[in-house]
């Protein structure tokens, strides 16, 4: 007799962005046996074309059209629903704000919506941890008490329409007719295989031979938190959602997951610079720390203000901004006694591993030519 999963049974579990970077993880992993049970595993995406599994069913639908996603969720009448869809932050243009704001904020309400019509139990949410953040000031060991950062305090539209989208998630939850459970996960600094962000960024810097700049004087902590254990609370998440609205009663305030939300991350804050030189060592950059050139944080944003300029003027995104300026020398990082305690979460993957594997990934699909060398 087969062994039951680890996790539990999820149902149909479907996924929004599920052939995205974070999404195609939550899939591999609903469908691995020994940790999960579901009787089915649908991706919806705007593209369906990468990232495909073969245990799992691709639709492709564009979340913003309500009337489509709609009839998708009827069609199909999933358990519980994951979103994940979410445009990469990429700039504060008018264009870049145009889309934040209508795959965020638009999108996601209308797929509160689509999971209320068609009788959805269950809707988790992936949120961001710069909710709480102006992208400015230094957090130390933020938890969920802290304040969500809002309109002009905000300085990023991005963070602004995260933090627009988890409101209505979270306010969608028990709402009559539909009973819909919420709950929203903001997870920091995501990394691992098929990041376009984080790694790609750093193994381009090994690349293009810019190892030896560090902007700060790397005394900042930040949390980066590898795309497994991101995509594992996510299905704890699921799994709890699922278990309330199967339960008689309703959870004790400190055993509630529905209409909450939760930091996540590898529980294991590192110095900011620390971190890229793992990434530079598991590529085979050995000498990381010697030769070194440090810039100040005010140094950084100037250059990142030019480098702003001169892409404004080609018409292209910028290489470097002022942005990524501060975020490289500001501490940021979280505490995650919620997700411990109430989601039973705990990483699966340490930092190092998540470095490796991720990293691992990326040489692999050089050698393969499958993604070019910057």
């Amino acid at each position: 007799m087969a062994s039951k999963p680890h996790g539990g049974d999820l149902g149909h579990v479907l996924v929004i962005g599920g052939n995205g970077f974070l999404g195609h993880h939550i899939v591999a992993q609903a469908l691995t046996p020994r940790r999960w049970a579901a009787r089915a595993v649908t991706s919806v995406d705007l593209r369906c074309d990468k990232n495909r599994n073969p245990g799992a069913a691709y639709r492709e639908c564009d979340i913003t059209d309500a009337a489509r996603l709609r009839a998708l969720f009827e069609e199909l009448r999933p358990d519980v629903v994951v979103h994940t869809a979410s445009p990469v932050a990429s700039g504060e243009s008018a264009v870049a704000k145009d889309i934040y704001r209508r795959v965020n904020v638009d999108g996601t309400a209308a797929v509160i919506a689509a999971c209320q019509a068609s009788g959805v139990k269950a809707l988790v949410y992936t949120s961001s941890a710069s909710v709480v953040s102006d992208n400015q000031t230094d957090l130390l060991n933020a938890d969920e008490r802290w304040p969500v950062i809002r309109g002009e305090q905000q300085r990023e539209y991005y963070s602004e329409t995260k933090a627009a989208a988890e409101e209505l998630v979270l306010g969608a939850n028990r709402q009559a007719p539909s009973n819909l459970l919420t709950t929203a996960l903001r997870p920091a600094g995501i990394f691992g295989e098929g990041d376009v962000q984080v790694l790609a960024g750093l193994l381009r810097a090994l690349r293009t031979n810019k190892t030896n700049v560090q902007l700060g004087d790397n005394l900042n902590i930040f949390d980066f938190t590898y795309v497994g254990n991101v995509a594992h609370a996510h299905l704890l998440a699921a799994r709890a959602l699922l278990a309330t609205a199967a339960a008689s009663t309703p959870p004790l305030d400190h055993e509630k997951v529905d209409g909450e939300a939760f930091f996540v991350t590898n529980d294991e804050p590192c110095y900011f610079w620390y971190f890229a030189r793992a990434v530079w060592r598991a590529a085979g950059h050995e000498d990381g720390t010697k030769g070194v050139w440090t810039l100040s944080r005010g140094l950084g944003t100037s250059m990142g203000f030019c480098s702003e300029v001169f892409f404004g003027i080609i018409g292209k995104p910028p290489t470097f901004t002022r942005q990524r300026a501060v975020m490289s020398t500001m501490t940021r990082y979280y505490n995650i006694t919620k997700a411990k305690s109430v989601l039973r979460y705990e990483p699966l993957w340490t930092l190092q591993e998540g470095v490796t594997r991720g990293v691992g990934w990326f040489l692999e699909q050089e050698k393969n030519g499958a993604i070019k060398a910057q």
